[in-house]
């Protein structure tokens, strides 16, 4: 935001919503309403921006590359090795081999909650944003999460206090 002008701290009132149909937020737009919105990854920013004839500030994506797909628990009250955690995982790694290896059953399952999109539309948004970050070993990138955590705590202006080592369980 800062990039574009904006200061978060004093140039923007939040209104949190939760994620999923962000046909609202849309009206709201289009009506003057707000003047800005912060839509999730299940649309195409630049599908919509050329819709409406909206301008596109930023790709989240594209300054914070945060790998977020996974399963994660607090070791305070689950272990990572219990039975059920494991099945989890076992589910997961099923599921993320659907997404990287069937596009068609992905895109088909994506316009169950992105309905407004046209299956072109839904399969441009699978192709550059989900196929070529997506792999099948359950491994994060380190790189990219030390990235993108000193990115992240340099923009709060607070110390980096955790590794992507220490965040990101790599032993299967």
């Amino acid at each position: 935001m800062r990039q574009a002008g904006l200061d978060p701290d004093r140039d923007i009132h939040t209104v949190v919503r939760p994620p999923g149909d962000y046909g609202m937020d849309l009206r709201w737009l289009n009506d003057g309403s707000i003047d800005a919105a912060l839509v999730g990854s299940t649309m195409a920013p630049e599908a919509i921006a050329a819709e409406y004839g909206w301008q596109v500030l930023a790709w989240v994506g594209d300054h914070f590359q945060i790998p977020t797909v996974g399963v994660a628990v607090d070791p305070t009250y689950v272990q990572p090795d219990d039975p059920a955690v494991q099945a989890v995982v076992r589910a997961h790694r099923r599921a993320l081999g659907v997404i990287r290896n069937d596009p068609d059953i992905t895109v088909r399952h994506m316009q169950t909650f992105i309905g407004r999109h046209t299956a072109d539309e839904v399969r441009a948004h699978y192709e550059r944003f989900i196929a070529p970050y997506f792999n099948t070993d359950g491994q994060a990138d380190l790189d990219v999460g030390a990235t993108a955590i000193t990115a992240v705590a340099a923009e709060l202006g607070v110390p980096a206090t955790v590794t992507a080592a220490e965040f990101y369980r790599t032993a299967p």
